[in-house]
């Protein structure tokens, strides 16, 4: 599916590292590391603009090199790039871990993936379906 971009970084187009990627890494677009203190976030730009087709969402995923072995993470993962939204795709990052990291200029620090997601149409009622498991949730279904 083509998407539509601006590049105004100075790094290359997001791309797909193996033939079966369900994600392409985004790097930073910053012209001197940012530090990250324990606990602490940053707004991170990428300098990519997107079209993205009505119907479809590009999720900002957290990458799992960056969780395993720094903490950092993308704080509200998954995020969300509505299709109506223009502006500049920017990753907001925590760092979970006890020591500070810097995010240095053309990091990879975030995946993205485009998705395509479905319109609620609401229908209004007094009663929901029966299901076995019923209003149960946050751990109901058992630890087996």
């Amino acid at each position: 599916m083509k998407v539509k971009v601006i590049n105004r970084s100075g790094n290359s187009l997001p791309q797909y590292e193996t033939a079966l990627s369900a994600g392409m890494d985004v790097r930073a677009d910053i012209s001197e590391g940012i530090v990250l203190q324990p606990l602490g976030r940053a707004l991170i730009p990428t300098g990519l603009f997107m079209e993205i087709p009505a119907g479809h969402e590009v999720q900002v995923r957290p990458r799992s090199g960056l969780a395993a072995k720094h903490g950092i993470t993308v704080l509200n993962a998954p995020g969300t790039i509505d299709a109506d939204y223009r502006g500049e795709l920017k990753v907001i990052l925590v760092n979970l871990s006890d020591t500070p990291f810097t995010i240095e200029p053309g990091e990879r620090v975030a995946q993205i993936v485009l998705t395509r997601h479905e319109v609620i149409e609401w229908e209004e009622t007094d009663a929901l379906g029966e299901t076995s498991r019923g209003e149960g949730g946050f751990g109901s279904t058992g630890s087996h």
